[in-house]
């Protein structure tokens, strides 16, 4: 069964007043979600605010949801506009952000240790970037959205993605050699 089709089931039982449906949405897409709302607000506290405000929306308007779209988009674009909104309420975020690190599973320690490295200056390259080309870094590579998907979540245009994105390809890849003293290479 595609994810598409598996999404709108979920949904139709959430709009339904399934709880249990909706643990199912949030245990999916809460991590990539999390790093969205921190890629806008840089600060861990106040993304979690606006996630948890954002998932009450999605359940609030699961009946609204059309089925011929992607639900990630969907909900990228409700988890974006509630994170810009808490911004603009509050002008005062920290220039701090932290993810929780998944499971390294069975790898050694040397190998958990070089990709906690790896994460901990790319998140620092991330959050030291515009809040645009971090955003679209992050909905490109992270949430894995295609150009088209991120004009329906940013209302930004095609284009313009474009060239922010091969912007922010460049400034990430600067500032990673800044960070790590021109060792990059190590990190890619």
């Amino acid at each position: 069964m595609r994810d598409r089709d598996t999404d709108a089931q979920v949904l139709k039982r959430i709009g339904e007043g399934d709880t249990s449906a909706f643990r199912i949405v949030v245990e999916k897409y809460k991590d990539t979600s999390f790093s969205l709302a921190c890629s806008i607000l840089k600060n861990p506290e106040d993304a979690e605010d606006a996630l948890q405000e954002a998932f009450i929306k999605v359940y609030r308007n699961a009946r609204q949801f059309r089925v011929d779209s992607l639900f990630s988009t969907w909900l990228y674009r409700i988890v974006v506009n509630t994170c810009l909104n808490a911004k603009e309420k509050n002008k005062s975020y920290v220039q701090e952000e932290v993810l929780k690190s998944k499971e390294s599973g069975l790898k050694s320690g040397l190998d958990a240790l070089i990709e906690e490295e790896r994460r901990v200056y790319v998140l620092r390259a991330l959050e030291i970037m515009k809040r645009d080309e971090s955003l679209l870094l992050r909905l490109y590579y992270l949430c894995d959205l295609k150009v088209v998907e991120i004009v329906e979540i940013t209302g930004f245009s095609e284009s313009n993605i474009k060239v922010i994105l091969h912007r922010a390809r460049k400034n990430l890849s600067q500032l990673l050699e800044k960070l790590t003293g021109n060792d990059k290479r190590s990190l890619l």
